[in-house]
């Protein structure tokens, strides 16, 4: 059985080879072997440092894999590059600050082992800003309502899959890569354990406030919810004006001296405004699901692949 490690790279020149190191200490020390590195560099913009530090490991370690991308392309779609180009049955996937450190690996395997067809590393402390914590927050209860997430199940960026999990994700070719909605479409034999989150050793988070709104706008891909939620307003706003007219109908027959002109603009506006959106969220509902299935902007494009027999 190959073991395939997956770490997508950005500026991370100064951490990478100690992550690297210790994964490979802790594997044999596991006897999980063999084993191999697939390192994706996310466009890092350090002045090709990343790269030069990527290529270095390549050279000194024959496990070691690079993939160079050409443009950034987000921390998912650099994973799914690291999955496409990964020749495992079991794949990890780690980051690359020392955050998911390599020690916690006997326990995502322990549980792994049970016969999950994925398991997630998650961390009952983080070790990350309030506002960061806050935007994972706010991602949870998104994935719980718009694609099913089961209440108990916790995830990061540290998890187990097997191969057939693997086999199925790389077939998904929108740029909108959203991993937990493509896992969660796969399989729900899925279990989570509690890790340590250890301090970032360097730097500090690359997640800008742009960048998490981009990420957690990718869970559209994967859910249709936000389009109903236009049919629900419009029949909500029908059976309000509906309830209205009845209202006024039989307050000006109770007095007969009551104005009518405001109140009737007032439920024709609402009631016909219903009626467009009721219409208008049918036809999203099918413009959805063909965006879901028509989008090809490409994840993700390869400059180059590097290992130490051979640079191509």
């Amino acid at each position: 059985m190959l073991y395939s490690i997956i770490i997508p790279c950005y500026n991370s020149s100064k951490t990478i080879r100690k992550v690297v190191e210790l994964t490979i200490q802790e594997l044999e020390r596991q006897k999980r072997t063999p084993y191999e590195f697939v390192l994706v560099d996310d466009f890092s913009p350090d002045g090709g440092a990343t790269v030069q530090e990527l290529e270095s490991l390549a050279d000194d370690y024959s496990c070691v894999k690079i993939v160079e991308l050409a443009k950034n392309s987000g921390q998912h779609n650099a994973v799914m590059a690291g999955l496409n180009y990964a020749d495992g049955d079991t794949l990890i996937a780690m980051d690359d600050d020392m955050q998911t450190h390599p020690s916690q690996l006997p326990v995502l395997f322990e549980e792994f082992d049970k016969g999950y067809d994925i398991v997630y590393g998650y961390y009952p402390q983080k070790k990350h800003s309030l506002f960061r914590n806050f935007g994972s927050y706010i991602n949870y209860l998104s994935v719980r309502i718009l694609i099913g997430k089961p209440k108990d199940m916790k995830t990061s960026s540290f998890w187990i899959i097997r191969r057939f999990i693997r086999d199925y994700v790389i077939q998904y070719k929108s740029q909108y890569t959203h991993l937990q909605g493509l896992f969660l479409r796969t399989t729900r034999n899925i279990s989570s354990v509690p890790v340590k989150h250890f301090e970032r050793e360097v730097g500090t988070s690359n997640y800008t406030f742009k960048k998490l709104v981009g990420l957690w706008s990718n869970i559209m891909g994967y859910s249709i919810v936000p389009l109903r939620l236009a049919t629900y307003c419009g029949y909500i706003f029908s059976v309000l004006g509906i309830l209205g007219a009845a209202f006024i109908l039989i307050r000006k027959l109770l007095v007969p001296s009551m104005a009518i002109g405001w109140p009737s603009m007032m439920v024709a506006i609402c009631f016909f405004s219903g009626i467009n959106l009721l219409f208008l969220g049918l036809i999203g509902e099918y413009l959805g699901r063909m965006f879901l299935g028509m989008s090809r902007y490409p994840q993700f494009v390869v400059r180059k692949i590097y290992t130490q027999k051979e640079d191509s």
